[in-house]
């Protein structure tokens, strides 16, 4: 045989194989499971329902069927002494940080861990999300660590690591000096929490930078100088021109990216509404001439009460104030019909310490229902994250991330921070003997 024939026929042979490969693929059956829930709170029922069998194909969810039984050969896993609900969705997590409840917290870890050793801490942390039920997060901001969140949420779509599907904001943005690091020697080059970005063709620079090395939002410090003034109202300074904190959210909006403000005192939440931003994170300053405003044009608040509540103590100062205030204004916002998606902020806290899940019982706490509150963490998060067509809520087309707790959350909310089973995309990944 000549040698250019010898090579034709090695070039056959090679795309015989990867053909019979390609088919022997296509041709496995999907894998099938079955799950026979005694409770269901599906995400967007008024009521649970009983005794549901949901049956999943892969990673999605193909039926939901009361009172239904298992298709023959699969397997089944039984939760019928369970409450079933969607997998928890998180819009405002940092797995790059672990504890800031003073300046020294903060300071320690972005000056004494790499950025290698705080991705580590990272994915351990985001692994915690998964066990205690969040299925889902928005990152926002890597507080010094750079793009990390991006190599986070990376390692956790390859199946490197077991974690949350993620959306992350990487770096954040503030005008120069307007967050720490500071109060160092000038004569030092320091590392600092945010990216610096100043004027508007520099804000317009950085959005597409971070765009570029992976950021699914853009997020940006309105405000800071939080303090109170005569009229009782809890006021802020304003980090931002209007110009630039427009062209931050115009350019952001070009690229198909939406944006997040930081914004506690009422004179940042105003400015972030004059901006257009999607979401108004912490927002203890609300006032409701505000709320009115944040109805009009759709805007999502995302409370954080948890680690507010965590760390005042800590802080001193207002921060006990700021608590109260918050709680007074979640209670205005739900009769204005603001809507509310759950939001923790973990990370401002060390993860191994709060239970996320203790935000849904703050809501309740504040004024919902344990039904609201649930939503909140569950098919508004979705939405918020463009996302309300794959996950939120448990029907037939969603991705098949599943959460069960062995008692009824609708009762007792706090049954939400004793999560026994997990499941994201059709994967197990909790399954604790008492949840069946």
């Amino acid at each position: 045989m000549s040698r250019r024939n010898l090579s034709a026929l090695i070039i056959l042979l090679g795309c015989c194989a990867v053909s019979l490969r390609a088919q022997e693929k296509k041709a496995s059956p999907p894998k099938r499971i079955a799950i026979r829930a005694g409770h269901l709170i599906d995400g967007k029922s008024d009521m649970p329902l009983d005794s549901v069998m949901i049956v999943i194909e892969d990673d999605k969810i193909v039926s939901v069927t009361p009172g239904g039984a298992p298709p023959a050969g699969v397997e089944l896993i039984d939760l019928s002494k369970a409450t079933v609900l969607p997998g928890f969705v998180d819009v405002h997590t940092h797995v790059l940080l672990n504890g800031d409840i003073t300046v020294e917290d903060y300071d320690a870890q972005l000056l004494k861990e790499s950025i290698p050793y705080r991705a580590i801490l990272g994915a351990r942390n985001a692994r915690i999300a998964l066990e205690n039920g969040f299925t889902t997060i928005r990152d926002l901001e890597t507080e010094g660590a750079m793009y990390a969140d991006v190599d986070v949420k990376k390692a956790i779509k390859n199946g490197e690591v077991p974690g949350p599907r993620m959306q992350v904001a990487t770096r954040a943005m503030t005008p120069t000096g307007m967050y720490p690091l500071l109060g160092y020697s000038w004569e030092l080059k320091l590392p600092t929490g945010v990216q610096y970005v100043d004027g508007v063709e520099g804000a317009r620079k950085a959005v597409r930078e971070q765009v570029m090395y992976g950021a699914d939002w853009i997020k940006y410090y309105s405000d800071r100088g939080y303090h109170f003034e005569a009229d009782g109202m809890l006021h802020s300074m304003v980090n931002f021109t209007d110009d630039e904190a427009k062209a931050i959210v115009e350019e952001a909006h070009r690229l198909n990216r939406k944006v997040a403000a930081h914004a506690i005192g009422s004179d940042g939440i105003e400015a972030a509404l004059r901006a257009g931003v999607d979401t108004i994170e912490h927002g203890d300053g609300l006032t409701e001439a505000l709320m009115d405003e944040m109805v009009k044009k759709g805007t999502v608040w995302v409370p954080t009460v948890m680690v507010g509540a965590y760390v005042a103590p800590g802080r001193g100062g207002n921060g006990p104030k700021m608590v109260d205030l918050e709680k007074n204004a979640f209670q205005k916002a739900l009769n204005h019909h603001v809507k509310i998606a759950l939001g923790t902020d973990a990370g401002g806290s060390d993860w191994r310490e709060l239970n996320e899940a203790r935000e849904f019982q703050y809501y309740a706490d504040y004024g919902m229902t344990p039904m609201e509150a649930i939503r909140t963490g569950t098919i508004r998060g979705a939405e918020v994250l463009g996302w309300g067509d794959k996950a939120g809520t448990i029907e037939p087309g969603k991705w098949a991330d599943i959460v069960a707790v062995s008692g009824d959350p609708l009762k007792d909310i706090k049954e939400l921070q004793r999560v026994k089973f997990v499941m994201k995309g059709g994967i197990v990944y909790k399954k604790e003997s008492s949840s069946h």
